[in-house]
C-alpha cells in the first residue's frame, strides 16, 4: 500500500508528531527563553549537554553525504555539516564564554542519560539504516528548532530586544536555518514518494521516536539531571 498521493509523508509526520511538539513548545524550558525568564544557571547547563548533543548530531550529516545519492545531495549535507559545526556550535561558545565556560570545558561535558540515549539511538539507525532512517532521526530536531524559534519569535518580538537569550532565538527562526529544515523536509518526501506502507511505518516510528527525545532533553536539562552516583 503507498502513501495517498493527496497528503504528503512530511505532513502525515508533523500531523503525528503534532501533540508531542505542542507540549515540546509549552514545556517551561522552551517558555523561559521566549520570555527572558530562564534562570542562567539552568541555560548554561542546556548550552553544555546541547554543545556535546551537537558533536554527535553533525556526524549524521557526515554520514548523510556518505549514503548520498547523488553529488548534490552530498554537497548538502557536507554544508549543513560545516554549519552546524561552524555557526551553530559557536552560538553556543560564544554563550558558554558569557558564563566563564571555556571550549575545552564544553567539548569535555559529560552527557547525562538521555542526551547519551537520545544521539546513540539515532546514530545506531543511521548506521545501520537507509539516508531515509537517517533522516526520519534527524528531522525532528531541526524541524521543531525551526517551529520553536519562528513561535518564540512571534510571542514576544516586542520584547526581544532585552530578552538575554534573543540570539538564541533569532538563529532558530533565521531564513538560513529554516532553509536548511526546509530542504530536509523536501528530501524526506523525495525519498519516500512510492515507498510501501510498511517501510514508511518504519520511518514515522523514528521520527516519533525523535521527537520524544526531544522532550525528554528538554526535561532532563531542565531538571539538570546527572548520571546516579
Amino acid at each position: 500500500m503507498e502513501l495517498s498521493k493527496t497528503k504528503s509523508f512530511s505532513e502525515r509526520l508533523f500531523q503525528s508528531a503534532k501533540p508531542i511538539w505542542e507540549k515540546n513548545h509549552l514545556h517551561p524550558f522552551v517558555q523561559g527563553i521566549g520570555d527572558g525568564t530562564l534562570p542562567e544557571n539552568i541555560f548554561a547547563f542546556y548550552m553544555k549537554q546541547d554543545y556535546v548533543y551537537l558533536i554527535e548530531y553533525a556526524k549524521l550529516f557526515a554520514l548523510g553525504a556518505a549514503k548520498a545519492p547523488t553529488l548534490e545531495t552530498m554537497e548538502r549535507f557536507a554544508h549543513i555539516l560545516h554549519e552546524t559545526l561552524h555557526f551553530e556550535m559557536e552560538l553556543h561558545r560564544t554563550y558558554a564564554a558569557e558564563f566563564g565556560i571555556s571550549r575545552r570545558e564544553l567539548e569535555l561535558t559529560e552527557p547525562t542519560p538521555v542526551n547519551l540515549a537520545y544521539s546513540g539511538y539515532m546514530l545506531n539507525a543511521a548506521y545501520g539504516g537507509t539516508l531515509a532512517e537517517l533522516v526520519a532521526c534527524l528531522l525532528p530536531c531541526a524541524w521543531d528548532y525551526r517551529e520553536i524559534g519562528l513561535l518564540l519569535n512571534a510571542q514576544n518580538g516586542e520584547n526581544l530586544s532585552l530578552n538575554r537569550y534573543n540570539r538564541w532565538i533569532q538563529t532558530y527562526a533565521s531564513d538560513e536555518f529554516i532553509s536548511m529544515s526546509e530542504w530536509l523536509i523536501g528530501l524526506m518526501d523525495e525519498l519516500t514518494d512510492g515507498m510501501p506502507e510498511a517501510s514508511l511505518a518504519k520511518l514515522e516510528k523514528h521520527f516519533l521516536t525523535t521527537s520524544r527525545f526531544e522532550f525528554l532533553f528538554w526535561e532532563s536539562v531542565w531538571r539538570q539531571d546527572s548520571w546516579p552516583v
